[in-house]
């Protein structure tokens, strides 16, 4: 398939960062070059880059919000304690964003689309509370499950929003699958952190759990720097299935204290469910990835 001429800058960039051994001047070339393709995009699509700062403004009132909240019902001193890690994933996140815009691009035609969108908004307001549960956790502090159920809600609620609107708007692009994964996969980090914290996941399978992500973003970063070639990370059947498998197991493990005694009786059997389709999961995606 030929290539359009932003993914051969974006080889060309690794490949350069490769033959430079990734030295520091290698590193700090990739990204000056990155940041400034993405400059240029943003300066050559003025609705698109009004688009991103909207979408920057909204998400920096709501982490205000947020922010307010905590200092009211936890305190002064648990909100300074998770200030630093939650500014930096929030900054990330939108640094993020302006850094793949040229990757805000239709799937069915590869057109750049005029503007975020509301599918990608709701990807990005799911980052902000897995930005706010990672802030907690970098700041050393214990978080409630009540708390992680709350926001998780509110991540399988965008998370089938966002991608219904995309389809029936046709807005789906790169930038939202990208994005759909780096979300899920913060998200899910971070839950599986907590319930390890407070007991509730055993250690080993919460690596299991978390490898389902990393080996994929692994190989695809070796794909990337090593061989400036990437490797595809659609979804399957049995990725999706050992999504849903991992999502109601985290609600079982989330239920407030009372529902319990019925939740306990599904926790062995759904384990088990979901143990078997994380494994089976990625070996589909690389029987799927040597097919194509």
């Amino acid at each position: 398939m030929q290539q359009n001429p932003e993914q051969t800058f974006v080889v060309d960039l690794l490949t350069t960062l490769r033959q430079s051994r990734f030295s520091l001047r290698g590193w700090f070339i990739f990204f000056q070059r990155s940041w400034l393709m993405s400059y240029q995009t943003a300066n050559a699509n003025p609705s698109l880059k009004q688009s991103w700062q909207r979408v920057t403004w909204l998400i920096a009132l709501l982490a205000l919000i947020m922010l307010i909240g905590n200092g009211l019902f936890a305190g002064l001193a648990n909100t300074l304690h998770m200030l630093p890690g939650f500014l930096f994933c929030i900054a990330w996140q939108q640094y993020d964003l302006f850094w793949h815009l040229g990757l805000n691009r239709s799937v069915q035609n590869g057109k750049l689309l005029p503007n975020i969108g509301v599918a990608n908004t709701l990807t990005w307001l799911r980052g902000l509370g897995a930005s706010y549960l990672l802030g907690k956790l970098i700041g050393g502090l214990a978080i409630p499950s009540r708390l992680a159920l709350a926001i998780f809600l509110c991540g399988i609620a965008t998370d089938i929003l966002d991608g219904h609107i995309a389809r029936s708007t046709k807005t789906q692009s790169k930038l939202g699958q990208i994005a759909d994964g780096e979300t899920d996969f913060c998200l899910y980090l971070s839950l599986t952190v907590i319930l390890i914290q407070n007991g509730a996941l055993p250690l080993w399978v919460g690596t299991i759990m978390l490898l389902r992500f990393l080996l994929p973003l692994a190989a695809a970063l070796v794909s990337y720097l090593v061989f400036a070639y990437p490797i595809r990370f659609g979804s399957t059947q049995w990725g999706k299935f050992a999504g849903l498998a991992q999502c109601l197991y985290f609600l079982v493990l989330l239920v407030p204290a009372p529902l319990t005694t019925f939740t306990h009786l599904l926790n062995v059997p759904l384990l088990s469910i979901t143990i078997c389709l994380l494994v089976a999961a990625p070996v589909a995606q690389f029987i799927a990835n040597v097919r194509s």
